[in-house]
């Protein structure tokens, strides 16, 4: 069964230890993009938010950087608590697996994130490394854009690899994720739902019933499979 990963770029900063408090009776993984407002034109989290997130949790916690270079970032997302570190394929392709030794050597584990237009052979020679691949679904920096649907192609591409050569990443997809799409992304292949806004922080003011709207939202739509 797929598993949710909250946004956290769209949780209420001003009350994040009674979020968290709420959050970690329902999540096994939360999602931290850190954006330099060069790789993709928006900023967002810093490693100095994520370490306040760790402070306030113990649930893991995926790093995806947005960033143009990735290994100036590495270093401070461990310090700050990371769990998985995630570059962008995009930014590591000249120096991967010297980016995926640096990851592995901090104690983290390895992610690594595709943009909607960069084909899944792009980090096949690497993809054994990988513990976590996330597929965007949506182009990079901006919240609220429409589900790409070519991408259950990738999706379904990506579970067809793993399953062929015996690798072990988990996949996760970012990117409009809601009770649109839940069922398709779960029989694509999807384990890791990354959801923002429409999938949880605006289902109710109430992050409590929020949370439980989203579980029982997942519930309807994967019924719907079998009904």
């Amino acid at each position: 069964m797929a598993i949710f990963a909250p946004s956290l770029m769209c949780m209420d900063l001003g009350r994040m230890k009674e979020q968290f408090t709420i959050m970690d009776q329902y999540m096994k993984l939360y999602h931290v993009d850190i954006m330099d407002g060069h790789f993709c034109k928006n900023m967002a989290l810093t490693p100095g938010i994520l370490k306040s997130f760790r402070e306030n949790t113990k649930t893991d916690m995926d790093v995806h950087l947005m960033t143009t270079d990735p290994s100036d970032w590495i270093e401070m997302c461990v310090k700050a608590g990371a769990t998985y570190i995630s570059p962008h394929a995009e930014t590591i392709n000249t120096n991967a697996f010297r980016t995926m030794q640096m990851i592995q050597k901090s104690g983290c584990k390895c992610g690594v994130v595709l943009n909607p237009a960069t084909p899944l052979n792009y980090v096949e020679s690497y993809l054994e490394y990988i513990d976590l691949l996330t597929i965007m679904t949506v182009d990079i920096g901006f919240a609220g854009q429409k589900f790409i649907d070519q991408m259950y192609d990738k999706i379904r591409q990506a579970r067809r690899l793993r399953e062929e050569k015996g690798y072990h990443y988990r996949i996760q997809i970012d990117g409009h994720c809601n009770k649109e799409n839940y069922r398709q992304l779960v029989e694509a292949g999807a384990d890791i739902l990354i959801i923002g806004n429409a999938g949880l922080f605006g289902l109710d003011q109430d992050l409590d019933t929020a949370c439980q709207k989203m579980e029982m939202e997942f519930q309807q739509c994967m019924l719907e499979k079998v009904g």
